[in-house]
C-alpha cells in the first residue's frame, strides 16, 4: 500500500503561483511513477502532468505546458507541482497517484495508477 497526502492548495488570484505538495508513505516511492490530476464540478478527472521513478521524464496536458512543472524528491518521498500564471479555468480538485511501471515509464492514463490520494482545492479568482 501507499498512501498520499495533498496539500498546498487555496485561494489565489489569476496569474498567481502554487507549489502542491503529495507527501507519502508506505512502499518504497522510488519505485513507483507519479502524477497530479485534477478535477472540476461536474467534469471529469484529468490528467495534469506526470514524472518517472527518479525524475528523469515527464509529462504535461497541453493545457499546462509551460505553466506547471512536476517533480519528486525520493529522499523526502515527495511529489511537487509547481503552478505558474494560473487561470481561473484551473480550478479544481487536485489529485497525485502512484502507479507501477518501468523505471523509465511516465503514466498518463488515469486508469493505470493504483493508489491516489484525497485531493486538495485549487481555486483560482479572476
Amino acid at each position: 500500500q501507499v498512501q498520499l497526502v495533498e496539500s498546498g492548495g487555496g485561494l489565489v488570484q489569476a496569474g498567481g503561483s502554487l507549489r502542491l505538495s503529495c507527501a507519502t508513505s508506505g512502499r518504497t516511492f522510488g519505485n513507483y511513477a507519479m502524477g497530479w490530476f485534477r478535477q472540476a464540478p461536474g467534469k471529469e478527472r484529468k490528467f495534469v502532468a506526470a514524472v518517472n521513478w527518479i525524475g528523469t521524464a515527464t509529462s504535461y496536458a497541453d493545457f499546462v505546458k509551460g505553466r506547471f512543472t512536476i517533480s519528486r524528491d525520493n529522499a523526502k518521498t515527495t511529489l511537487y507541482l509547481q503552478m505558474n500564471s494560473l487561470k481561473p479555468e484551473d480550478t479544481a480538485l487536485y489529485y497525485c497517484a502512484a502507479g507501477q511501471t518501468s523505471p523509465a515509464g511516465v503514466l498518463t492514463a488515469t486508469r493505470v495508477y493504483e493508489y491516489w490520494g484525497q485531493g486538495t482545492q485549487v481555486t483560482v479568482s479572476s
